[in-house]
């Protein structure tokens, strides 16, 4: 009933052909692209020789400095939180006043980079870090400390050991001696990616 009174004619339009060769909009051949492959890579690996284990825990410590600290601070804190709510409140304060030292550095204009320099960051951070240290222990935390730090520093070093590049690697760099097994070759220069 719903088409009483309407002629239905046929369409004029062709119906849309498929061609045989699977083509794409360009009207190339989808089997002339090359697919990528896919491959898994794995940053981690054993180091070759106690030398090539010391370099990588020099300077992955370097590299991951900050990740390595909150992973020692969050366990920390979470050691103190059940017990020791006056260390927790001190642990806490400190965290503030080290952030607040890093934000003075990179709040002040470049002409004062001689703050920088007459106190070096590392040497202020350090003493800051011992001054926790002390508070912990005056507040009878000393031994949380001391379990977070015997828990935490094995597996930072075991990271810092194994972790190959976050850039990861595509050939090797030889020794003089011409022998395999030395360390990787960065797929990225350090130099053009450093942040200024």
């Amino acid at each position: 009933m719903a088409g009483h009174g309407t002629i239905q004619r046929p369409s004029t339009m062709s119906p849309p052909t498929t061609p045989t060769d699977p083509e794409d909009s360009t009207g190339k051949n989808r089997d002339d692209f090359e697919r990528p492959e896919f491959k898994l890579v794995c940053p981690f690996s054993i180091p070759s020789s106690p030398e090539a284990a010391s370099l990588r825990i020099i300077r992955n410590l370097g590299h991951f400095a900050l990740y390595y600290t909150h992973f020692v601070w969050i366990v920390l804190f979470i050691a103190l939180i059940p017990e020791r709510k006056v260390s927790l409140i001190f642990l806490v304060i400190m965290t503030y006043v080290a952030s607040l030292y890093l934000l003075l550095l990179r709040a002040l204009p470049p002409n004062f980079y001689l703050l920088d320099k007459i106190i070096d960051k590392s040497i202020v951070l350090g003493l800051i870090a011992v001054a926790t240290m002390i508070e912990l222990i005056v507040t009878k935390a000393g031994l949380h400390l001391v379990i977070t730090l015997a828990a935490t520093v094995p597996i930072v070093l075991i990271h810092a050991v194994l972790w190959v590049r976050e850039d990861f690697c595509v050939e090797e760099r030889t020794g003089g001696g011409g022998g395999g097994g030395g360390e990787l070759v960065p797929l990225v220069d350090d130099e053009s990616t450093a942040m200024v």
